[in-house]
């Protein structure tokens, strides 16, 4: 009788924790929750320093497929287009990867945007608990106004229609 109620109320916690089927913490229209972390140059910066600019956030992994489809698209139509956007930037966490991992990934992939490592999943787990690739979008305000899980090009399309509007 115990282990069904123990049951019970897991599961319903559970299902309350998940409600969104997602896996996420953060919504749309919430303020982007406070981090620290090393940048491309190995610099400690904070997220709000970015206050001003839109930025965008994307968790992936090197052995995650939808990932490996999403970030040719991400070099092409994102980061090669608003680089050099002093409105602009963009953060791409690999989750629970190391440095030396991503640089390979990144050197093999000849990537040119931010590759970051989020090793222990700090970053990633205030924004959500499972699922991979994830992006993320904060306006100049500091608040999220896009978010995706997955890839899909329906999605990417909405992501890129979000940046061209609110990019100057």
């Amino acid at each position: 009788m115990k282990k069904t109620i123990l049951l019970s109320l897991f599961l319903a916690f559970a299902t309350l924790a998940f409600a969104d089927g997602k896996g996420t913490k953060v919504e749309t229209g919430q303020p982007v929750p406070e981090f620290k972390f090393h940048d491309q140059n190995g610099k400690k910066v904070s997220i709000a320093d970015f206050k001003g600019k839109v930025v965008v956030i994307d968790f992936f992994a090197t052995w995650c497929p939808p990932c490996r489809k999403e970030l040719p698209e991400v070099q092409t139509k994102i980061w090669d287009k608003y680089k050099d956007n002093p409105n602009f930037a963009l953060f791409v966490f690999g989750r629970e990867q190391k440095a030396t991992e991503l640089d390979k990934f990144k050197k093999e992939n000849h990537y040119t945007f931010p590759i970051i490592p989020d090793e222990k999943r700090k970053i990633f787990s205030l924004f959500a608990d499972q699922y991979i690739p994830r992006t993320f979008v904060i306006d100049q305000a500091g608040k999220i106004i896009f978010d995706s899980v997955g890839y899909s090009q329906k999605d990417f399309q909405k992501l890129l229609n979000v940046l061209a509007k609110n990019i100057q």
